[in-house]
């Protein structure tokens, strides 16, 4: 269809003021006189000043009008229509949705106990979809798990054995880090409490358990979650965008045994290997701080070691760190295959993993610690 430029013809009568319409009023065609028409629209809309007579409207020379057009028109009514309007029975249409509109209307203000009861039902429909799908994540895994025990040939080590090596052989340094400047933290803070009660000795007793039992696991977990939980989620999430994962389903390959399997069981092996690293580096950085501080010789602490710690806190440490990467492993898959073909649920859902990887992790460490609150301390 050919634009015609918008016009706004206007005449002064006995019974009122006239405004014809023509021409094109849509997006393209508004676009280059927009302020030109809306100066005449507005002038145009003006009430006559004689006998205060409406003004009439006739929209039906207009050829094309489209909701940018009809938008300009009702605002410069006044967001009502005026006392005389001719147009199509298809341009009217376009101001349906505004005809509810009036002036000095406010919607009605919610009440607190109604934004809250919305609310709490959103909530717990989208916790009820993620506990669905993280069940069905969780049951997927275990008949994987059951048909390569049947068939141990379509085990995958390859895939096990690269994950370990990226989320575990190219972890070392960052862990190292965090794990010794954990340990001089502690036992810095320590050491000024206990010189005031001569209990320097006991500087030993902290770092063993506040280290082995807690800190080494949740610390190697968080950064192991940020780290590869976040890369795992984000390269399920590119080979949706690629479809990728479409093209395996089409050739008969199981996307959870060849790509959320060895992630999982890579990540179950690496993170307590991991975190027996990082309380490693970490009683090392706290025996140097307790030599600084306290002046506590090496062989001191060293000797002190295995008669404060029992052996049982270690496999304690060992065994939450494996169950640490079991979940993380798990949440990075539910939130990678829930990725849509979009860059902006790539973005969502990967900050959504990385979020739910370490509030899981924390929650089930304080479970942990009230189910073996007895455990280990004699």
């Amino acid at each position: 269809m050919t634009e015609i430029t918008p016009a706004i013809a206007c005449r002064d009568t006995d019974e009122g003021r006239v405004c014809v319409l023509e021409g094109t009023w849509n997006l393209s065609a508004l676009g280059p006189v927009l302020d030109d028409i809306s100066e005449e629209l507005a002038t145009a809309a003006k009430r006559p000043e004689a006998r205060g007579a409406e003004s009439h409207w006739d929209l039906c020379s207009v050829n094309a009008l489209d909701s940018a057009g009809a938008l300009l028109l009702w605002r410069a009514w006044g967001r009502r229509f005026p006392a005389g309007l001719d147009m199509r029975d298809e341009h009217r249409s376009l101001f349906e949705k505004w005809t509810h509109e009036r002036e000095g209307y406010s919607p009605p203000r919610k009440s607190w106990s109604s934004m809250a009861l919305a609310w709490l039902a959103r909530f717990s429909r989208a916790s009820l979809e993620h506990m669905r799908g993280g069940i069905l994540v969780i049951g997927q895994f275990a008949l994987d798990l059951g048909t390569l025990a049947r068939y141990p040939s379509r085990i995958p080590w390859r895939e096990m054995s690269a994950t370990i090596f990226h989320t575990g052989a190219k972890a070392l340094g960052i862990t190292a880090l965090v794990g010794v400047l954990i340990g001089v933290v502690i036992a810095y803070q320590s050491a000024m409490q206990l010189k005031l009660y001569g209990g320097e000795i006991f500087i030993v007793n902290i770092l063993s358990f506040s280290i082995t039992r807690e800190l080494g696991p949740i610390l190697a977990a968080i950064l192991v979650a940020g780290r590869s939980g976040s890369s795992m989620t984000a390269q399920l999430g590119v080979m949706r965008l690629t479809q990728e994962l479409d093209a395996m389903t089409v050739l008969g390959m199981s996307v959870s045994q060849r790509l959320v399997l060895p992630k999982v069981i890579g990540l179950t092996i690496a993170l307590p290997l991991l975190t027996m690293w990082t309380i490693i580096l970490a009683m090392l950085g706290g025996m140097v701080a307790s030599n600084l501080a306290l002046g506590m010789p090496y062989q001191q602490f060293i000797r002190a070691l295995p008669d404060t710690m029992p052996l049982v806190n270690l496999w304690i440490g060992l065994g939450k760190a494996a169950v640490f990467g079991t979940l993380i492993g798990l949440t990075a898959a539910y939130f990678g295959l829930r990725v849509q073909p979009n860059t902006q649920s790539l973005a969502v859902e990967t900050t959504r993993s990385v979020v739910t990887a370490i509030t899981l992790v924390i929650v089930l460490d304080a479970v942990f610690s009230v189910m073996l609150r007895g455990v280990g301390w004699s």
